[in-house]
């Protein structure tokens, strides 16, 4: 089984660098890496990948910015495999990585999506556990006591309405529901749980493992630029809203309140509220409003 590894790349070079020879130091060689250069300004990054000597890594350069959802959609359209990672150019595949997805996917074949085992690195590749982190991992169903378990229906719908807790860039996905399933060109954010949502509506079952073959990079930065002028909740509420009305006509009811209380989105935002100056009304007024506020208008 050949995998897929898709590195859509806009960002810092010495991250693309770490990335890729994280790719290079895997125990298991079969796979394929498609580097996705999304008009990044500087061309010496891609002029860096364009020349590594190994034929299993093709380096493209888009005419024009697609954006990450845009760059979601051409990484599923490019696939070849039949399952597929969208890594993100500034985390860390650990080398044991292709070795264990590939024992996962022949024990779970059926599966839709894989969430391996996973630690987080801050800017400078030292492990650390923010609250954000710490959040995903208590609302994270359990993987079971010697490995991997499985996930599906209205509980895994549930549970990832209450918390977000996969990690994208991590994530195996099997291609052919995936494609079933496109990433949406109206969100520029919350770009990976309509997918999983809609997966899960379609009987897809979740593998959850223990063993950790993966490093998250977290932004600090990015993250919070990317909640300043609200976007990011703004997207959220709509999502949460089309699905709890999905789950409802399915007469999934846990699924559908866990929807509508979004708990840890709201939880995110009041911790946000709490520390915005009162010098920036504005975006009080949208935290207050993703806090309170009971959907999109």
């Amino acid at each position: 089984m050949t995998l897929d590894i898709m590195m859509p790349f806009y960002g810092r070079p010495d991250h693309l660098v770490a990335a890729v020879e994280s790719v290079l130091a895997q125990r298991d060689d079969d796979w394929s890496l498609t580097v996705i250069d999304d008009v990044y300004p500087d061309p010496e990054p891609g002029r860096w990948v364009a020349g590594l000597s190994d034929p299993r890594i093709t380096y493209l350069r888009n005419a024009e910015n697609l954006g990450p959802s845009g760059n979601f959609r051409k990484s599923v359209d490019l696939m070849t495999a039949s399952h597929g990672v969208i890594m993100g150019c500034d985390d860390v595949m650990l080398p044991g990585y292709v070795e264990r997805v590939a024992e996962l996917i022949r024990a779970f074949p059926d599966a839709s999506v894989i969430q391996p085992g996973v630690e987080v690195i801050d800017l400078d590749g030292h492990v650390h556990s923010p609250i954000a982190d710490r959040t995903k991992a208590a609302f994270r169903p359990g993987p079971g006591r010697h490995g991997a378990s499985v996930v599906a229906g209205e509980s895994l719908a549930a549970s990832l309405l209450r918390a977000t807790w996969t990690y994208f860039p991590s994530l195996v996905w099997r291609v052919e529901p995936l494609r079933r399933h496109p990433f949406r060109a109206d969100l520029g954010i919350v770009q990976d749980l309509p997918v999983l949502l809609d997966l899960v509506a379609d009987g897809g079952s979740f593998v959850i493992d223990r063993e950790v073959v993966f490093q998250y990079r977290r932004h600090e930065a990015s993250v919070s630029q990317a909640n300043h002028d609200g976007t990011k909740f703004a997207e959220e509420r709509l999502v949460y809203a089309e699905y709890g009305a999905r789950f409802r006509s399915l007469g999934w009811h846990r699924a559908a309140r866990a929807a509508r209380t979004r708990l840890t989105s709201r939880l995110h935002a009041g911790r946000d509220l709490a520390s915005a100056s009162k010098s920036d009304p504005d975006r009080r007024r949208e935290l207050a409003r993703h806090v309170f506020g009971r959907g999109v208008e």
